[in-house]
């Protein structure tokens, strides 16, 4: 394979945030445990204790190193963020994979519109809008 020729990057065909994974031993099945999109609090800042980011993607080939960033769209600040510890290899763009990301502890400032994003050796290639609202105690 000569330089000028470069590898299928990775497509993310789904991206899911929820309470956690469970990965069944043996099959290596996963089951995702209450998915969901946004959060309502009743005050700010707010720390979510854990949630997990599911992301299954295809098309790639290669070896990657993947990250996720949780990132507060207004201000463009850096929430939170997990990385793969090892680096992964897909050896065919037409087998899957699947990505677990475990977060815990995220200290959310204030309420808006916030965005989860994957990259495999530096590249984007995924995002997800997560929005964090403010509950009014009142209407509870």
């Amino acid at each position: 394979m000569g330089p000028s020729m470069t590898l299928p990057a990775p497509k993310a065909n789904a991206m899911l945030v929820c309470d956690y994974v469970i990965t069944e031993q043996g099959t290596k099945k996963k089951s995702l445990i209450g998915i969901f999109e946004n959060i309502g609090t009743g005050s700010f800042p707010f720390i979510h204790p854990a949630l997990s980011v599911y992301i299954k993607l295809t098309d790639a080939m290669g070896t990657f190193k993947f990250r996720l960033e949780l990132v507060h769209l207004r201000t463009a600040k850096l929430i939170g963020q997990g990385e793969i510890p090892t680096v992964v290899t897909i050896p065919s763009p037409l087998l899957s994979h699947e990505l677990v990301f475990n977060l815990r502890g995220l200290k959310f400032s204030d309420p808006g519109d916030y965005e989860f994003r994957i990259y495999a050796n530096d590249r984007i290639f995924g995002q997800k809008t997560f929005v964090v609202g403010s509950l009014d105690p009142k209407k509870i």
